[in-house]
């Protein structure tokens, strides 16, 4: 997990250098898929493509899981995030319903928005 700072938004990682070298294999693969190309060949096989960055198997598993806060604890940074989300089908909203461990719907009704995805 990320480092824990004193007065910190409690079970909230901070990204700093150490969390960002630990998760240098994921952000090159999420930075990758900012390219329709790269993005259709995550689609047609994800285990090859993910093995393709040298991600280990505990990160593959992340990913498969679509463990949005555990890829965020093992050093994805956020932005990097919503491109897994993208490729993936998980919107913002969906992706932070599952970090909070809520369902989508409970996780819209806490938002002053609408019909979001």
């Amino acid at each position: 997990m990320g480092r824990q700072v004193t007065g910190a938004i409690p079970d909230t990682s901070i990204f700093d250098l150490r969390l960002s070298l630990r998760g240098k294999r994921l952000n090159r693969l999420c930075a990758a898929l900012c390219s329709p190309a790269e993005r259709d060949a995550f689609k047609r096989d994800e285990d090859a493509y993910m093995t393709r960055f040298g991600l280990t198997d505990e990160e593959k598993a992340l990913i498969r899981a679509r463990d949005f806060k555990g890829l965020i604890d093992a050093g994805t940074n956020i932005y990097y995030l919503l491109k897994i989300g993208s490729v993936t089908g998980n919107g913002l909203y969906k992706m932070g319903a599952q970090m909070r461990g809520e369902t989508y719907e409970q996780f819209l009704s806490t938002r002053n928005i609408s019909g979001a995805t």
